[in-house]
């Protein structure tokens, strides 16, 4: 039998000009559990080149790698649980 399952990844990007800054938040929303919820930052240099795409994409990648890290330290607890001992996971 196959069970298919949606989750939901919201990214959310806010562009700062006078700070030269790009903040993307990402939120993994499961249905089981409590969102969780990555967080990523691009700065742009003064002599750097203005291409808001750039900030986009390394901000929200550095969000998807927090959301990444978070989700693996969930899984490594709830095999915890049912193990009761430590899980190591490799990424």
């Amino acid at each position: 039998m196959v069970h298919t399952r949606n989750w939901t990844i919201e990214v959310s990007i806010t562009e700062n000009e006078d700070e030269r800054r790009t903040r993307a938040v990402a939120v993994l929303r499961t249905g089981v559990r409590s969102p969780l919820r990555g967080e990523g930052e691009a700065r742009r240099r003064p002599a750097d080149v203005e291409v808001p795409e750039i900030g986009d994409e390394l901000a929200t990648a550095r969000a998807l790698a927090d959301l990444a890290y978070q989700l693996l330290d969930v899984t490594a607890g709830d095999i915890e649980q049912f193990t009761h001992r430590p899980a190591h996971l490799s990424s």
